[in-house]
């Protein structure tokens, strides 16, 4: 072979080595640094980081009693939906809408109720690699938010009223993408100045079942 020839091919051969390395880097992904101790908090959150979904709530509304007139609450039915997003896989940040349907033997109130959730998942597969994957995930929250009222048979003083709410239930994956709710919350709206009873808040006791799409 010609010396030449020969000379040319080994001068060559680190530049085309060069042009591959960028190609090379693009080809391998950076590897998630697990700690030490095995744990892993978003696990399950950096591949599903949000999700929305919609429940139907059962309410049972309190009685109440201010000492002249006395008010017998009704079961009602609604529905809600939300969006959510995952911090941690054992923290969640959700926004909900309720449609509220709120009845009692004398009046009734409905509305429209916005709620920023603060909840947490009893997630322990992605903590301490147990498992490596846990069906059923309990969790427990709470949340704030307004309420816009509407009254039959009744004057309102507030049109809007601030809300709480305390939640807790049992979340059933079935896969990564979708998961089954079934929950308890304790709704508290902020007296809305109703004529017909002094110093009224209604309060609920809300069974929901509901579903989650993960993505």
């Amino acid at each position: 072979m010609n010396k030449k020839v020969l000379f040319s091919v080994f001068a060559l051969m680190p530049m085309v080595a060069n042009a591959a390395i960028p190609y090379r880097v693009e080809m391998v992904e950076m590897p998630v640094i697990i700690p030490e101790s095995g744990n892993d908090p978003e696990s399950f959150a950096r591949e599903h980081r949000f999700y929305i979904g919609g429940a139907y709530n059962f309410s049972m509304w309190s009685d109440d009693n201010d000492g002249q007139i006395a008010i017998n609450g009704k079961n009602t039915s609604s529905f809600d939906v939300s969006a959510g997003i995952r911090i941690y896989d054992t923290f969640r940040l959700e926004a909900n809408y309720i449609r509220n349907n709120a009845e009692w033997d004398a009046f009734k109130i409905t509305g429209d109720m916005a709620f920023i959730n603060a909840i947490f998942d009893a997630r322990i597969d992605s903590m301490y690699r147990l498992f490596r994957s846990q069906m059923i995930v309990p969790y427990v929250g709470f949340g704030a938010g307004l309420s816009w009222n509407r009254a039959e048979n009744a004057t309102l003083d507030k049109k809007i009223s601030p809300a709480a709410a305390a939640l807790a239930g049992i979340a059933v994956e079935f896969g990564e993408h979708f998961t089954l709710d079934f929950g308890y919350r304790y709704m508290y709206m902020f007296e809305p100045g109703l004529d017909a009873i002094a110093d009224f808040s209604p309060i609920a006791h809300q069974f929901r079942a509901g579903a989650r799409i993960n993505f």
